[in-house]
């Protein structure tokens, strides 16, 4: 019998959720989403190595502050590794938006057309990138207009239903419903242990398919942020799943089988059609302490992670 992970490459469109070239090489995914964290720790690898010494040597030639100077650094090495991902996997790669722009629109619109254009200046076009935006309100409006410009974007760090049909009617082209984190936060909170099937990181990612698939919503959803083989199986059929190299070589070491759990076609009844306008979206986020909590620590997170990727480029820089 075909490995689970096999068998989910016929269900789902499957992701590797990692910058490690060596994992991307051996487990062959469609597509690669990356952030600050993974950009971090791929910097720090031996395959990096002359990356990291081009992108230094770049910057010791550009005029500005130290710290303009150490931002222009750390953007060139993350396409640096979204452009070594373009040449193993046949789909997209997701970048990142600079996390400490999530309540900025103008500013992230900015940053996201001047990834487009490193990308196209080392030949890669628009139609292989993903520009990956937190799901804030003003991220979403952002995300709306780089939409018409026919920049594709990932609306990531989606807790809520709210956040999800927001990113729908902006007309992004995917969301990345977090599952893991969810379960993190009620597992705190209630003290209780969880299975897949009531997982509420699970039951969160089913509410938002049923709501895209039985309104013909177009926006793809790549469910994200896994704990477990377990929550992935659960969600096997989901458009698309990024998953850790860990969890993938799991999958492809088990050669049980795997039942397909979500299908357009078996979504039952439609749910109520939401309109979300900002008022709305923030009211519906101020009710979900979750969603609002989770967003938060997402953000400082990835902006944490990139303020310690700017400081080693720093640090590198003045010595």
């Amino acid at each position: 019998m075909p490995s689970k992970l096999d068998q989910l490459r016929e269900m789902s469109v499957v992701v590797a959720d990692t910058g490690d070239i060596d994992a991307v090489s051996h487990l062959k995914p469609v597509d690669c989403t990356t952030n600050p964290t993974l950009v971090l720790k791929a910097v720090g690898l031996p395959r990096f190595a002359d990356t990291f010494e081009e992108a230094l040597a770049w910057g010791r030639k550009q005029a500005g502050t130290p710290e303009a100077v150490s931002k222009a650094v750390a953007d060139r090495l993350a396409v640096s590794v979204g452009a070594a991902l373009t040449e193993l996997v046949p789909g997209r790669v997701s970048t990142e938006v600079d996390a400490d722009l999530s309540f900025d629109t103008a500013a992230t619109l900015e940053k996201a057309r001047a990834v487009i254009a490193a990308y196209k200046a080392r030949g890669i076009g628009h139609e292989r990138i993903l520009i990956k935006i937190a799901s804030t309100w003003e991220g979403i409006r952002a995300a709306e207009i780089l939409q018409k410009e026919g920049i594709d974007c990932n609306l990531t760090l989606i807790f809520s239903k709210y956040q999800a049909v927001a990113c729908a009617d902006a007309g992004a082209f995917l969301i990345s419903p977090f599952v893991g984190r969810i379960l993190d936060w009620y597992a705190k909170s209630t003290g209780k242990t969880y299975t897949a099937e009531d997982d509420p990181g699970v039951q969160s990612v089913r509410e938002i398919y049923t709501y895209f698939k039985t309104h013909d919503v177009k926006t793809v959803v790549m469910a994200a942020s896994f704990r477990n083989v377990g929550e992935i199986e659960a969600l096997a059929g989901c458009d698309r799943l990024t998953i850790s190299p860990a969890l993938l070589e799991a999958l492809g070491k088990d050669e049980g089988p795997l039942v397909r759990q979500l299908s357009p076609e078996t979504v039952g009844a439609a749910p109520e059609r939401l309109v979300i306008d900002e008022k709305t979206f923030r009211w519906g986020m101020n009710e979900d302490a979750m969603a609002t909590e989770k967003l938060a620590e997402g953000i400082r997170t990835f902006a944490k992670d990139l303020a310690s990727l700017r400081k080693m480029v720093s640090d590198r820089l003045a010595l």
